[in-house]
């Protein structure tokens, strides 16, 4: 890690905090956490840093919630996911950090688009519930993921139009995204995104990111469905801009 003043370690405090209650609580404060690390670190190290304490956040998530996973639909995405993955490690192999934010803002603010027509359609007719939809997503979440950590609004936008309840939404994030992080570590070790300083850095930030879960766990269930959609298509916004500027 390089040396770090005092703001900074506030800020990456912060969106550590950010990362636990993105797993249990809003999921797109997660998006706000990844621009956070990058006003701190570069992309490609920031990257490589957080993927250690997204898998404890994982854990959490799927110790509170691994009993609301929609299972089918899980299944149905992994392959594509895999898929996104593999083209992302080629990706962050070739370009500079600049080149990928931006790649990262566009993809999200397309799927923040997608989802806001989707919402003019009836509940039926969603455009989740169609296979080349399903597999859209999957690849667009394997890629972000891969490249920026940034698969979180895409799978919270593709979730929230399938319409599951709020507990099967936070059940199957939670399974979803543990599969996919521990199936990028060897990807992130074999392209120097994993290193022993990253994992002394994530050993330290752990108590941060338990902390966020913890809160939360706390308030999502006070949180209206409706509130909690627009909120995390808020920070999905906030977090696609920011990539592009």
């Amino acid at each position: 890690m390089p040396s770090l003043d005092a703001v900074q370690w506030v800020i990456l405090l912060a969106a550590l905090f950010l990362v636990g209650f993105s797993k249990t609580g809003v999921s797109g404060a997660g998006t706000v956490a990844i621009a956070l690390f990058a006003l701190v670190l570069p992309t490609k190290q920031s990257t490589g840093t957080l993927l250690p304490l997204l898998l404890v956040g994982d854990l959490v998530a799927v110790a509170s919630y691994r009993r609301h996973a929609d299972w089918p639909r899980l299944i149905r995405l992994f392959p594509w996911v895999a898929l996104g993955v593999v083209a992302g490690a080629v990706v962050v192999r070739w370009v500079d950090d600049a080149q990928m934010r931006r790649l990262i803002g566009a993809i999200l603010l397309v799927i923040i688009a997608v989802h806001l027509w989707n919402r003019r359609r009836a509940p039926q007719d969603s455009l989740a519930h169609r296979r080349p939809v399903a597999a859209l997503a999957g690849v667009f979440a394997g890629f972000a993921t891969m490249t920026a950590n940034a698969a979180g609004p895409i799978m919270a936008v593709y979730l929230l139009a399938a319409g599951l309840p709020m507990l099967g939404f936070l059940g199957t994030s939670a399974w979803f995204f543990l599969t996919i992080n521990a199936f990028k570590v060897p990807f992130s070790v074999a392209l120097g995104l994993i290193t022993p300083s990253g994992l002394v850095f994530a050993a330290l930030g752990t108590p941060a990111v338990l902390a966020g879960a913890a809160i939360g766990r706390a308030v999502i269930s006070r949180i209206d469905r409706t509130l909690f959609e627009w909120i995390t298509l808020g920070l999905t916004l906030l977090a696609a801009v920011r990539l592009l500027l």
